[in-house]
């Protein structure tokens, strides 16, 4: 054991990591805002080499030997892995939200998807996220495909996030695209960020909501909407 011990590369040095020291200085309304597409075009994008030379630097770090047979794939995996769970980065709600089904025989009444699953990853320590959207909405002109609201969750959830942010992006999406009288938006996730590292408490949940039209100017139709949610429980 000492032997295979006395092989690993020397481990790279880094800067103390004091990012939870770190006090945003973003007021309280800018916070807000939904965070912007990415600008794909002033992006430089690594080339895969570069992203698995990368990981294998992280390895070192951790303290193991890349080089070994458990690990010797495991850059591979890991850029294949990134692709998948920020596919996001590369679709846009207009994608999910672009047919619009008009004939709905005159209903406009509330449009409700609950216990929607997504796994998204915390853009402060890069690890998952896991929850359930719920989505309501009152139609003008026509409805959306139930499944792409699903796909819209997905759109937002695949990339780096901060709950906050995914709840309102979705919210607005839907505003911006379908013009609703009213939407609301509640998503419910576990944080591996709290559950895993720091504080350690397994099993707490966050819960964030964005109201917007009907929604938001009567408390009427928001007891409505968390009715509907706790009803068939």
């Amino acid at each position: 054991m000492d032997d295979v011990v006395k092989t690993f590369p020397v481990r790279p040095s880094f800067e103390e990591d004091r990012s939870d020291a770190v006090i945003d200085p973003t007021p309280a309304t800018a916070a807000r805002s939904v965070t912007p597409e990415p600008a794909k075009d002033t992006l430089e994008r690594p080339s895969r080499e570069e992203a698995e030379a990368a990981v294998r630097t992280l390895l070192r770090w951790a303290g193991d030997n890349p080089d070994r047979e458990g690990l010797r794939e495991t850059p591979r995996r890991v850029v294949k892995a990134y692709e998948e769970f920020f596919k996001g980065y590369h679709e846009t709600p207009d994608e999910a939200l672009s047919r619009v089904f008009e004939e709905v025989e005159g209903y406009d009444d509330l449009v409700l998807v609950r216990d929607i699953p997504f796994t998204s990853h915390c853009e402060h320590h890069v690890v998952p996220f896991v929850g359930k959207a719920h989505i309501a909405y009152y139609p003008t002109g026509g409805v959306v495909g139930l499944s792409k609201l699903a796909r819209l969750v997905d759109v937002f959830a695949r990339r780096l996030q901060t709950q906050e942010a995914m709840t309102a992006q979705i919210a607005e999406a839907i505003e911006s695209h379908l013009r609703p009288r009213g939407v609301a938006v509640l998503v419910e996730a576990e944080h591996m960020c709290m559950s895993m590292r720091g504080v350690l408490k397994q099993g707490s949940s966050t819960v964030t909501v964005q109201f917007s039209g009907v929604f938001r100017d009567d408390p009427g139709q928001q007891a409505h909407f968390y009715t509907l949610l706790r009803g068939a429980r």
